[in-house]
């Protein structure tokens, strides 16, 4: 996005997108023109059996999740890694700050301000278009999902490596990243319980079965347990709270992985693990304090504001990161009404505490109904920035998908790097030649394939 000489500053929200008139970069050169089929399918199987312990759930995860994988890498520039890194850091800065803090406190429920004892939070997913050399951020996650799945994925991806050193870190990153993950579970468990034997996990999501990653619940189960960690996959309702202990089936937990949506625990159906939270009974991450810090799109108001960002005394080299990366985003309310409507073609409206696309519109796709529907609800407006394409088949029938980056952090250190390729207005995983992708990084005199595309 094109910015002011004089002031520093980027176009309002309320104003026309600005455009770039340039020829493509060479990430772009190479979404558009490599037709490379890096997966090796076989690989893959080998990997998710080994992983999974089974050919049946081999099996299941084929049928039911059948594009969770990608065959074709994206490429990125090393310039906008930098720049995506940077923004995370930058956002943990802020986030660190007790000026920030507070005001996140000031206005949140009670439990937010609830010391989970020390937990950052597993699974930060950072999430971001890119186009030409520019990146924007458009959200952040507390619970980003598909982190083993990446893990397994890298086990099986094999050529158009743009370079020696790149096949060869691609050759041994899905073990690291395991073992980074399993890691970072550790370091939480420590912070809260120094000293301490980890013995239980429950991965906790409603109704686990049915839901669309569940293969990845597996996963995580069989990491655990390698690690000698006993494990379940459990449905919140199938927890009691007793004796000062949460139970699931005679076994005592001392960690909860949160995949709920229900950041903030309020169903009655999640009321012992609300209890043993605040108890202090339990180890939860990601728990409701980071997801009010960090992925509530409320914030994305504040940190997309120089104004609210120099009332905070945030250093003006990190404002200037934040507001290079972040689009412009504003809280909806209804005395803008008319100028938000008049400028909805370059907006994207999204629900405060929404997840995963859900109850999120394109502001050219509005109808009136649904526009006072946004009024009544608790919306942010973001300035649209398309997402990268990927074009998938071959030069003589070419198909354009979308693709968004995800940097997976853990206390502000970036542990992966994945690529999702879709179709239609969000991510979901259902797009024939769409998933999780690896990204690959091209230098300024790596522009082509490996082999011929």
């Amino acid at each position: 996005m094109r910015v002011n000489e004089e002031t520093g500053e980027r176009p309002a929200i309320a104003g026309a997108a600005v455009t770039e008139e340039a020829g493509p970069s060479a990430e772009e050169r190479m979404n558009s023109g490599c037709f490379c089929i890096s997966l090796d399918q076989a690989a893959l199987r080998a990997a998710l059996e080994d992983q999974l312990g089974s050919t049946d759930l081999v099996a299941m995860v084929e049928q039911r999740c059948p594009f969770l994988f990608s065959a074709m890498p994206v490429f990125i520039s090393e310039n906008q890694r930098q720049k995506m890194e940077a923004t995370v850091h930058a956002i943990e800065f802020v986030i660190s700050m007790p000026a920030y803090r507070e005001r996140i406190f000031a206005t949140a429920p009670p439990i937010v301000r609830h010391d989970p004892g020390g937990a950052r939070g597993v699974f930060f997913g950072y999430d971001f278009h890119s186009a030409s050399d520019r990146i924007g951020l458009i959200e952040i996650n507390t619970n980003a999902g598909g982190a083993m799945l990446n893990a397994v994925m890298a086990r099986a991806h094999r050529a158009c490596a743009i370079d020696p050193g790149q096949l060869a870190d691609a050759a041994t990153s899905g073990p690291k990243f395991e073992t980074a993950i399993m890691d970072m579970f550790w370091s939480e468990w420590q912070r809260c319980a120094p000293g301490r034997q980890l013995q239980s996990i429950a991965i906790v999501d409603t109704t686990p079965e049915e839901q669309y990653l569940y293969p990845e619940f597996i996963l995580f189960k069989q990491l655990f347990e390698r690690h000698g960690v006993r494990a379940a996959i459990v449905d919140p309702s199938a927890l009691t709270f007793r004796g000062g202990r949460l139970w699931h089936a005679g076994l005592p937990i001392d960690m909860v992985y949160n995949r709920l949506t229900d950041f903030m625990l309020d169903a009655p159906q999640h009321g012992a693990l609300r209890e043993a939270y605040l108890d202090g009974a339990i180890v939860l991450t990601p728990n409701p304090q980071a997801h009010a810090l960090y992925a509530d799109k409320r914030n994305l108001a504040m940190l997309s504001n120089r104004e609210e960002l120099a009332e905070m005394e945030v250093p003006l080299a990190i404002q200037d990161i934040l507001l290079d990366a972040l689009l412009p985003t504003e809280i909806v309310c209804s005395m803008d009404a008319d100028r938000l409507w008049k400028n909805r073609r370059q907006l994207f409206f999204k629900p405060t505490s929404g997840f995963g696309g859900r109850a999120a519109y394109r502001g050219d796709k509005l109808t009136k109904r649904v526009w006072q529907e946004i009024l009544a609800g608790e919306y942010v407006a973001q300035q649209v920035m398309a997402p990268g394409e990927r074009v998938r088949g071959n030069r003589h029938e070419p198909e354009k998908l979308k693709f968004d980056i995800r940097l997976y952090a853990y206390a502000g250190n970036i542990q992966w790097t994945a690529a999702r390729v879709y179709q239609g207005q969000v991510t979901n995983f259902r797009t024939p030649g769409g998933g999780f992708a690896p990204v690959y990084r091209l230098s300024d005199l790596s522009t082509r394939c490996s082999t011929d595309c």
